[in-house]
């Protein structure tokens, strides 16, 4: 039996797993990826690329969760069930295990993914607030607990620390004191053993009285602790031993609830690397801008686009290949350094990569099937110390390779054949080739021996294929082309080196007719090959340039239809709008005729009733003027009757609503107007004059009006728009609109407020609801503004 891990070695496939696992994040995860093995079940293959797949979606979609700082905590679990005391470090490293269990479960809360391949594992995460919390509360870091970890440690540490405050003050006063100061090496105090202690001169030590606890490295200083101080000391000592105490009891305690919970996290742990492995086969998926390919079991291998993941993507060229669907063998030639070993190695790598459950560098539609075995005879292994030369080196391989190939096996041969006499080194390799396909292997050789491409042009099954070789340039493409056979150019290669072309003359002489003859021929195939290609590629360009066109004419009619339907909109909102005004006229209308009715004994009757009449005709005009889709362009032939003055009403035509003009025109043309609360600079052209009687004690034509003095002024509109002013502004505005209306003889005007957020409506109704002028109001149904505006009748 032959150990397969040599032919992943070959194919450099270590290299891969090496870079796979500093996408992990922790070491277990790490240890287990460097660690992977191609698998040959189809089933679990297809298992671990589905979860390879739902990680990368959530990995595009959501982010890739954060997986830091875990590390394998299942030995101290297990001495934690048999009720074995573990160290601060463990505890805390647990914690750690059960914050990262929390955050995972909660990265898949957050994902709006209704099911992935990896819920299984999210949902064996068994998360434990109640121990995350209980562990992280109690302890510090991993040399101290806290303080309040339980009430007993509280107790002592203050107990302590209110002792140590008190030997200090006691030592402190005798440092300040100037009798013992002449005594002191220095004027501190400092600890020996856990006890509290003055530097004292080696002369003076028996100056003070008490326990000498050390002595300096160059002798000249004593270390003692006064008799003073002994009991305190004494007492610290013995509290500092009850705390040891109960330190210990808290981390049993907490030793204890981990294994109780034992299983739990050890399973929560086990799935969690799980997770980590298969988001970190995605994120280096998303790093190698990967796709996750079609798995296959037939032995088919179609790969477009493929790049080799260890080349560096600013200089590989994709390659495509395909095998093990119209041919099961592919014969690879042309010169060296051309790409022929690099293609071999990539359908290798590749095909291991996706068995490993990894998503493959190449393009989208990329098929790979799942092979029992990948076998390898790729490079020089000659052997000094086994007496074994080049050729023996590669049919020393070969041998092995023979002995274990099968129909589930995928064979590479680099240069087979080469190494020895040409002539018997391509009989060997084409019948080394017809052996491996009686086996039923799907195979794959680079070789430079013409009786190897004409076996393969013979052979049904076999397929020629070549690395490009630009013969302007006389340099190599890396493209691989399946279908046509391949030329070593060494006589082009040697003559752009330098060669002397009387020795490549001379070579040519020495090439047998018939092989001169097969070259050129291929020659020719090629030359044409190129010439389709280029042909190709400007209808590729036409083809993609009228699918441009094709795009940009459909996005360009959706516009059109947009806009279409905005316009439809805006239609049948400015109808709405006429519809109101006639509504609102209408209302007018009706109170003036009951105006008239009330003064059909006044002599001037008649006169009220066609000026009223003519008043209805005017509106009635206005209104045709605002349905017509031209009127705005009449609107700019409008040129004012006579110059603007202050206190003239204007309509500002740009923004539909009234205003009185508070100066007059400056040089620019520019005029200083107030519409509702706003004031701003209006251009001149943007102005309609409107027309006011000019005698408000005598009725005009087409209008009733009364004589009354007031300070209220007559707007002459049944609309008031409080759109943009703050509610305490708009009511005071509203209030003098409708005494307005009232010495007018409106009696149903509306007030336009606006939807919103409800605050101006319901400031508009206190309003309307307290003002004693003010009848009935009401909401507006549609055609009049619905809830943006509320109709109120008037006394």
């Amino acid at each position: 039996m032959i150990d397969p891990t040599k032919y992943y070695h070959t194919l450099e496939l270590d290299k891969i797993l090496e870079r796979l696992c500093s996408f992990a994040g922790c070491e277990v995860s790490r240890e287990r990826l460097l660690a992977t093995k191609p698998q040959s079940d189809y089933r679990e293959v297809c298992g671990e690329m589905e979860r390879t797949n739902a990680a990368y979606t959530l990995c595009v979609r959501y982010g890739a969760p954060a997986i830091y700082n875990v590390q394998d905590c299942a030995a101290a679990l297990k001495r934690a069930q048999v009720g074995a005391s573990l160290s601060l470090r463990e505890l805390l490293a647990i914690a750690r295990v059960l914050y990262n269990v929390r955050t995972l479960k909660a990265y898949r809360e957050r994902c709006e993914e209704e099911h992935t391949a990896l819920d299984e594992l999210f949902w064996a995460l068994g998360e434990n607030k109640y121990l995350e919390d209980m562990i992280g509360s109690a302890i510090v870091s991993e040399e101290e607990l806290a303080d309040d970890a339980s009430g007993e440690l509280m107790d002592i540490r203050r107990k302590i620390r209110a002792a140590q405050a008190s030997v200090r003050e006691q030592l402190d006063r005798m440092i300040r004191s100037p009798h013992y100061q002449t005594y002191l090496q220095e004027s501190i105090v400092t600890i020996r053993d856990g006890r509290f202690v003055v530097p004292v001169k080696i002369e003076h030590k028996n100056e003070i009285k008490g326990m000498v606890h050390d002595t300096s490295s160059s002798g000249a200083t004593v270390f003692i602790e006064p008799a003073g101080v002994v009991e305190q000391n004494n007492k610290i000592r013995l509290l500092e031993g009850e705390e040891q105490k109960e330190i210990a009891r808290i981390i049993a305690a907490l030793s204890a609830e981990c294994g109780s919970y034992a299983d739990s996290i050890m399973l929560s742990f086990e799935k969690l690397v799980e997770l980590d492995v298969c988001f970190a086969k995605a994120r280096y998926g998303q790093e190698t801008r990967s796709v996750v390919p079609k798995l296959r079991e037939d032995g088919g291998i179609d790969i477009k686009g493929g790049r080799h993941p260890l080349i560096d993507p600013a200089k590989i060229v994709p390659i495509d290949i395909r095998l093990g669907t119209d041919f099961d063998t592919i014969v690879i030639t042309g010169p060296n350094t051309g790409g022929k070993t690099v293609a071999l190695k990539t359908l290798g790598l590749l095909t291991l990569m996706a068995m490993c459950g990894m998503m493959i560098p190449a393009g989208e539609g990329s098929e790979v099937s799942v092979f029992e075995y990948i076998l390898a005879d790729i490079g020089d292994e000659q052997s000094i110390e086994q007496s074994l030369s080049t050729f023996s080196a590669h049919m020393t391989n070969i041998v092995s390779i023979l002995e274990v190939a099968n129909e589930r096996s995928l064979v590479l041969m680099d240069e087979l054949g080469a190494g020895t006499d040409p002539v018997e080194g391509a009989a060997l390799a084409v019948a080394i080739l017809e052996r491996l396909r009686l086996f039923g292997c799907k195979i794959a050789a680079t070789t430079h021996y013409a009786e190897i491409k004409m076996f393969a042009l013979q052979t049904p099954g076999v397929e020629n294929a070549c690395c490009e070789f630009d013969l302007a340039t006389l340099r190599p493409t890396y493209r691989l082309l399946i279908g046509v056979p391949g030329r070593s150019n060494a006589f082009a290669i040697s003559q752009r080196l330098g060669l002397d072309e009387g020795v490549i003359e001379a070579a040519k002489g020495h090439v047998a007719s018939d092989n001169a003859r097969f070259e050129d021929v291929v020659t020719q195939l090629e030359q044409a090959r190129q010439s389709l290609e280029e042909e190709r590629r400007k209808v590729d360009a036409l083809v993609a340039s009228a699918e441009r066109e094709r795009r940009e004419a459909e996005a360009f009619r959706e516009n059109l239809e947009k806009q279409k339907e905005f316009e439809i909109n805006k239609a049948r909102s400015q109808a709405g709008r006429i519809v109101s005004d006639v509504r609102a006229q209408s209302e007018k209308l009706l109170c003036e005729l009951d105006e008239i009715r009330k003064q059909k004994d006044n002599p001037a009757f008649s006169s009220l009733a066609q000026g009223a009449k003519a008043g209805y005709r005017s509106a009635m005009r206005a209104l045709e003027d605002r349905a017509n889709p031209v009127s705005g362009e009449r609107q700019e032939d409008y040129v004012l009757p006579r110059p603007l003055r202050e206190g003239d009403s204007v309509k500002i035509s740009s923004f539909g609503t009234n205003g009185v003009v508070l100066r007059e025109p400056d040089k620019s043309g520019n005029v200083f107007v107030r519409s509702g609360s706003i004031k701003t600079k209006v251009p001149l052209s943007e102005l309609r004059l409107i027309d006011t009687p000019k005698n408000k004690s005598q009725p005009s034509a087409g209008r009733v009006s009364r004589t009354l003095q007031s300070k209220a002024t007559r707007e002459g509109s049944t609309e008031f728009d409080m759109r943009g002013m703050n509610a305490e502004e708009g009511i005071m505005e509203l209030e003098r609109f409708i005494d307005g209306c009232v010495l007018s003889g409106i009696k149903n005007v509306t007030v336009i407020h606006g939807k919103g957020t409800g605050v101006l409506r319901k400031a508009v109704h206190e309003a309307l609801r307290r003002n004693k002028s003010v009848r009935t109001f009401r909401l507006g149904v549609f055609g009049e503004g619905e809830a943006g505006v509320t109709i109120a009748e008037l006394k």
